[in-house]
């Protein structure tokens, strides 16, 4: 298990492979990455803060509850911090499972729970100012399938 929190950019790809590399005990590999999103044309760069211990120490928690609870091979987690620009990767989920609905179900669950419960503080930075990011109610109800 992996868990990267960093202001460093990352390629998905080569992560990807890394993370699946001689693997011959699983049968499924599943991937996430998420991208800084400009849906009004405005954003110059978003801004993520977090307190390191506290968030890295959150992150490795649900993934190993995810490990646990789909009886993962591996699982890979990385998020990153600082100042980022509209299309940059943001963050990443991969999961290692001997069947694909383990790896699908964990992969979803870890995407869910970084979207609402990780200790992580956004502010969008636009033309016409900044603003901290609140939380959606679509992401909080996402969390209650788990």
């Amino acid at each position: 298990m992996q868990i990267r929190v960093q202001s460093e950019p990352f390629d998905a790809g080569v992560e990807l492979n890394g993370f699946a590399q001689n693997r011959t005990d699983i049968g499924a590999v599943v991937s996430f990455t998420g991208v800084v999103r400009d849906t009004d044309g405005n954003l110059q760069e978003m801004l993520i803060e977090h307190y390191p211990s506290m968030t890295q120490s959150a992150i490795t928690k649900i993934a190993q509850e995810a490990v646990d609870r789909w009886s993962l091979a591996d699982c890979l987690v990385i998020h990153r911090h600082g100042a980022l620009k509209p299309g940059a990767p943001i963050m990443m989920v991969a999961t290692a499972a001997a069947h694909r609905a383990a790896a699908f179900e964990a992969a979803d669950f870890l995407m869910d729970y970084l979207k609402s419960r990780a200790p992580f503080w956004k502010k969008e930075i636009t033309d016409q100012g900044a603003d901290w990011v609140a939380a959606k109610d679509a992401d909080e109800e996402a969390l209650d399938r788990w």
